[in-house]
């Protein structure tokens, strides 16, 4: 059990777990391949991105198939490197979940996460993700919605 699951059950939302195999991290774009191992649209999946705004860290969740708009972001923003996104979430890169990090960072969630009844985001590890209503995923990591991809 991660603590993104756990973050999950502590709030009796409904969940779904979803266990994958066969996509090798850092072999072509990940997000896009976990969405096709699931057999689902790569815009339902949401990949999780830490940078930094004015120096300080951000989550920002977009769907797999679309990029982080660091200029619709905010100024100043740049994505965080790999070490410093592991040490600020408690979980490696691939498996980053916007639930049940180490410190809870301001999130951000593109918009188009209302076209989906529900999403997907890593459940904390690779190979694991969690799909849950958008209501519930905005509710638990706190997060403002924007246009944030391109």
């Amino acid at each position: 059990m991660t603590p993104a699951v756990e973050a999950a059950k502590r709030a009796g939302i409904t969940y779904e777990l979803h266990e994958y195999d066969g996509v090798s991290f850092g072999e072509g774009d990940y997000a896009t391949g976990v969405a096709a191992a699931l057999g689902r649209p790569a815009a339902q999946l949401f990949k999780t991105l830490v940078a930094k705004v004015d120096g300080d860290l951000a989550v920002f969740v977009v769907p797999a198939d679309r990029q982080l708009d660091l200029r619709a972001a905010g100024k100043g923003t740049e994505l965080a490197g790999k070490a410093e996104a592991e040490r600020a979430t408690g979980y490696v890169v691939g498996g980053i979940s916007p639930l049940g990090q180490r410190k809870r960072l301001p999130a951000t969630i593109d918009a188009s996460v209302y076209e989906w009844e529900t999403v997907l985001v890593s459940a904390g590890r690779r190979g694991l993700q969690i799909e849950l209503a958008p209501s519930d995923l905005i509710a638990l990591t706190g997060a403002r919605v924007a246009e944030i991809a391109r």
